[in-house]
């Protein structure tokens, strides 16, 4: 893995939550991304070298939408940045972490993405992530 390619943030209201983000820091998003597949709205800001993903459901029955309901808003998951995607699925299935989608699907922000299932890392859900070419 390379780097944590960003954080991303469960929210209700991305309209709002951009204007709360702009104003912590102090930048506005750089990008307003939709993701139909997934049923969310994306929205990145840029802070150094470091990204905030904040995500909002487009429908009631979307992981998003379905995790405000559980938890509320807040962290959802930390995205790592990686050069091979179907060598690092390989290699952590190896080691023991349960994949939660075999085969990486196109994501936001131009990524190949795939998570683990948050059981087998400690109740965090991670993302890997590998810039399309």
């Amino acid at each position: 893995m390379e780097k944590i390619e960003h954080i991303g943030i469960a929210v209700k209201d991305l309209e709002a939550s951009n204007k709360l983000f702009a104003s912590l820091l102090g930048t506005s998003h750089y990008k307003i991304e939709e993701v139909a597949s997934e049923g969310v709205k994306t929205s990145f800001f840029k802070t150094g070298p470091n990204k905030i993903e904040l995500l909002e459901a487009t429908n009631s029955d979307s992981p998003i939408a379905k995790f405000i309901q559980k938890k509320g808003e807040g962290i959802h998951h930390i995205a790592f940045l990686v050069k091979d995607i179907y060598a690092e699925i390989s290699r952590l299935k190896s080691e023991g972490f349960v994949v939660l989608n075999e085969s990486p699907k196109n994501g936001a922000d131009n990524k190949l993405v795939v998570f683990l299932h948050p059981k087998t890392t400690n109740g965090v859900l991670i993302e890997l992530c590998q810039e399309i070419q």
